[in-house]
């Protein structure tokens, strides 16, 4: 779950696609002739097109690959959850889909948006990411919690789903916490088909979610 890895997964896509915004854009020299009709390069025709190439890429990718689906051990007796909240919500995800948690970083929307969950992309290291909502997704009530005191800063955590990395903005995030496997088994069932079990933690309500629906949902929106 670090840098290299993203670099990693996004490699093939920055050397496919020409990342004129990191040469001559506004990551670069600032030398594109277009900029100065542009002002900045998210409103330039090449961006939007390279985005849409990279969306393109995602749903070739996932006709092309078989889901891998990591060897549970047996013997292992905690699992390594991410807690994250979405308005009211507090969500877990099991850290093996997850790539990295990051600061927040602009989205640009897409002419033509694929789907609901679809925000457009980020601009993740010089890399074009699709990034998707999982308030749509889960189909959740938007918002935000009061906050209960400190510092509570956004993230956005870039998953490893099929056909590349994508990123997922949420409201905050608590932290990577090892449970119990005991406590996951005795988890509530929800009737929810992206919710593997609710539990409690801290005084507060988890749901702990499913990741192989997860990664089914985030495939359909890029397809």
């Amino acid at each position: 779950m670090s840098g290299s890895v993203f670099h990693d997964v996004t490699r093939d896509d920055a050397q496919a696609i020409d990342d004129c915004w990191n040469r001559i854009g506004v990551l670069g020299d600032k030398s594109c002739p277009l900029l100065a009709e542009h002002i900045h390069c998210r409103n330039c025709s090449v961006y939007s097109a390279a985005a849409t190439r990279l969306l393109d890429r995602y749903a070739l990718r996932q006709d092309d690959r078989e889901q891998v689906h990591a060897p549970v051990d047996s013997d292992v007796v905690t699992r390594s959850l991410l807690m994250f909240r979405l308005g009211e919500e507090w969500l877990a995800l099991t850290t093996r889909s997850l790539v990295e948690v990051a600061p927040l970083q602009p989205i640009h929307s897409l002419p033509h948006q694929r789907s609901r969950a679809l925000l457009g992309v980020a601009n993740v290291r010089g890399a074009l990411v699709a990034c998707l909502s999982l308030v749509q997704l889960l189909d959740l009530e938007p918002g935000s919690a009061a906050a209960s005191g400190g510092r509570i800063m956004p993230r956005m955590l870039i998953v490893a789903a099929q056909g590349g990395p994508v990123v997922m903005p949420v409201d905050e995030v608590d932290g990577i916490h090892a449970i119990d496997e005991r406590i996951l088994a005795a988890a509530s069932p929800s009737g929810d088909k992206y919710t593997r079990g609710v539990l409690p933690f801290r005084e507060r309500s988890l749901r702990w979610l499913d990741e192989e629906q997860l990664l089914s949902a985030v495939a359909r929106s890029l397809s």
